[in-house]
């Protein structure tokens, strides 16, 4: 069989899998089926007939490479990378590259998403080697796990060339190579060891002023985020950041946050057809994404935007979250409620075609209505992408638009729903991108908080429904006897859970509790902590991320990445629970582990945001509120609805054994209670009241 043939039933195959979910164990009419097969991870399928003899993570593979004395070539990435199916189709769809890799080589295939413990230890040297990392990640490592060799995408005469050079120099020279190998990995462990060796620091808020005021270096305060070529939107930082800016009534932080969400809800880097966020932008004006569509992005965007809606009132938030909802429950939710891990950015092995336009295209389609469209989205002259095609693109505001064309801001309103409902339609007959069906229990639990946040700004049951259902999903598919479980699919095999699986679903169960008040939430809650404390807690006050094995060692992560540190989001547990049960022992768990932190924070807080909001907690004043009667429930609606930075707002409407609850309720009214470090006001009545008891503490974060 030829390779054009191959190449075309390997695509075949990839869009079976991704679109019908088809039985993935028939190796039928393929020439090449390797152990992947066996796999459930839609990235590990998607390799399951190249002529590369791949094989899953795992000791026997390492035992054959130790037995055969020969290295491995370790590969990782995910099912909607982009340059991960360039270097497939180019590499490992190719008969003689696959050859050399069989002859010289074991081969390991790792779905990133699946083992983050994985992804982190080879990105980290990948980072020591060549100042940044990304995906595909390529290495060439010892039969001990040890890397040699480290690099991303390579185009297929340069990658054969590592090949043979590797080979070669292994066959003549091991030693060096075992030698040069143990000072990398050693360089590894050294970064994963460090958050050990910090010293504790006390929490000020000065520090954090320092901190943010060098962050803020690094603000691009016209197009919004971090300055840069490439930009990720980052919900985290700005959600930090918000925090800040009304405790510090700081107006620059607050200009920065607005700004940036401004712009990201109008520009290319959001879906103006269907909804929801691409993963990043390729330019610093937000205007061409990559099309990848991500759970955890998008579950932290409605959060973001539904918690600033609080603040500003600001329809324009309201409605993107709302799309963005709709998109992921539309496109991303499986029948049963558990929400998949991401849409790809390609269609037939090009990207973004599925959400691009020609001129014509939408000449056609929009007829009259075209020239106001082009001139509200760029579809200009100067502005095309690639190839013809437009990415819609609105970098003017719907008021000073209205202005511009002379047409009220109701009409404009009318004729975008008109556009977006005809170029949704016209979508809709494309062939979509492929889907990663894993339901990943940690992204899971950050949408979960999304929709809560929702429920709170905009009263609208279905948010709170949706989260209700999803995290009863994960508890009937992914945790069982009290174990969790990474990722899920349909057969899974994988046993494998990291701490951010357990830290973000306590913190999931936890705002449940807040918001229902249903105190089955919270035992589930305190139930994961327990497990958490036992199965990660290291040798210093912060938690390990994996549980180590001959071939993966133990890491303590504390930084953000795309998604929030989970040692972070540990400590908040720690220190909202705290609060809630007066437990002085878990309260000290988070100081500890906030004063361990505060130096990276003041030093790199652009990697700390998740920090930040808990640092945030301890170095300005904290309010818990207790609302405590058969009312309590329409009181905390109305309470919630308000942005609350520093505030634990939780109710009861019987009798309760809880320490902030304890000895409080009464039969004929509700009372809310206004704390702060144990110090209570006296019950009063009324939100307003309570607003006022706040303010009479110092609080400043009213709208």
């Amino acid at each position: 069989m030829n390779i054009s043939k191959l190449s075309l039933l390997i695509v075949f195959l990839i869009l079976l899998i991704s679109c019908k979910n088809r039985d993935s164990n028939s190796n039928e009419n393929f020439e090449y089926t390797n152990e992947l097969i066996h796999e459930t991870s839609p990235y590990l399928l998607q390799h399951a007939h190249n002529p590369v003899d791949w094989k899953p993570w795992s000791e026997s593979a390492f035992k054959l490479a130790k037995k055969e004395s020969r290295l491995v070539v370790l590969s990782v990435g995910y099912s909607t990378c982009h340059w991960c199916h360039v270097m497939e189709e180019e590499s490992f769809e190719d008969v003689e590259v696959a050859k050399l890799m069989n002859d010289k080589f074991i081969s390991i295939k790792v779905d990133r998403e699946e083992r983050p413990d994985l992804d982190m230890v080879y990105q980290t040297a990948l980072q020591l080697v060549n100042g940044t990392g990304g995906w595909p990640m390529n290495a060439i490592i010892l039969p001990d796990g040890s890397p040699i060799y480290l690099g991303t995408y390579h185009e297929k005469e340069e990658w054969k060339s590592i090949l043979v050079k590797f080979s070669n120099e292994f066959e003549k020279n091991p030693d060096k190579m075992r030698e040069y190998a143990a000072m990398l990995s050693n360089g590894v462990q050294e970064v994963y060891e460090q958050p050990t060796k910090q010293m504790a620091n006390a929490v000020t808020s000065d520090k954090i002023i320092k901190g943010i005021e060098e962050w803020s270096a690094l603000w691009d305060l016209e197009w919004g985020g971090n300055k840069g070529q490439q930009k990720f939107i980052l919900p985290t930082n700005l959600n930090m950041l918000l925090d800040y800016s009304v405790l510090q009534q700081n107006t620059d932080a607050r200009n920065h946050v607005l700004n940036t969400l401004d712009i990201v809800t109008n520009a290319g880097i959001y879906d103006h057809v269907d909804g929801g966020f691409f993963r990043y932008s390729t330019d610093d004006k937000w205007k061409v994404p990559h099309f990848e569509k991500m759970l955890y992005d998008n579950a932290q965007m409605i959060n973001l935007l539904s918690k600033v809606y609080k603040l500003t009132g600001n329809k324009e938030y309201a409605g993107k979250v709302k799309e963005t909802f709709k998109f992921l429950k539309t496109e991303m939710r499986n029948e049963n409620g558990g929400y998949f891990s991401a849409m790809d950015a390609d269609t037939d092995g090009e990207e973004g075609v599925y959400y691009v336009w020609k001129q014509e295209e939408l000449n056609m389609l929009l007829g009259a209505d075209f020239e106001l469209f082009s001139q509200f989205y760029n579809i200009q002259e100067g502005e095309v992408w690639e190839h013809g095609n437009y990415v819609l693109n609105n970098t003017i505001s719907k008021a000073d638009f209205s202005k511009e064309v002379s047409i009220t801001p109701d009409e404009l309103e009318k004729k975008i729903k008109h556009w977006k409902n005809v170029l949704y339609q016209a979508r809709q007959k494309r062939e979509k991108p492929a889907i990663d069906h894993k339901i990943i229990t940690s992204w899971n639990a950050l949408l979960i908080d999304g929709l809560l946040e929702a429920y709170t700004a905009f009263e609208d049951e279905e948010y709170l429904k949706e989260a209700k259902s999803i995290f009863e999903y994960i508890k009937t598919n992914n945790y069982k006897n009290s174990v969790l479980v990474h990722s899920y699919t349909t057969n899974s095999k994988q046993k494998e859970v990291f701490l951010e699986d357990y830290a973000f679903l306590a913190k999931s169960a936890f705002a449940l509790y807040e918001v229902t008040l249903e105190v089955s939430y919270l035992e589930v809650s305190k139930e994961l902590m327990d497990v958490s404390i036992n199965k990660y807690e290291g040798a210093s006050e912060l938690f390990y991320y994996n549980v180590s094995s001959d071939l993966v060692p133990k890491i303590i992560n504390t930084s953000d990445g795309v998604v929030p540190s989970a040692n972070a989001i540990m400590a908040q547990n720690f220190f909202r629970i705290g609060h809630l049960d007066y437990n002085t022992e878990y309260l000290k768990k988070a100081e500890v582990m906030g004063s361990l932190l505060m130096e990276d924070f003041e030093n790199h807080a652009v990697s700390y945001g998740t920090w930040g909001s808990l640092l945030l907690q301890q170095a300005y004043p904290f309010y818990e509120i207790a609302i405590v009667g058969e009312n309590a429930k329409s009181l905390m609606t109305k309470m919630n609805a308000d942005y609350l930075a520093n505030t634990l707002l939780v109710g009861s409407t019987i009798s309760s054994d809880i320490s902030l609850f304890k000895d409080r309720f009464d039969n004929e009214e509700t009372f809310i209670y206004v704390c702060q470090n144990n110090t209570c006001k006296l019950p009063v009545k009324t939100v307003e009241e309570a607003f006022e008891q706040m303010k009479s503490f110092g609080y400043q974060g009213f709208k």
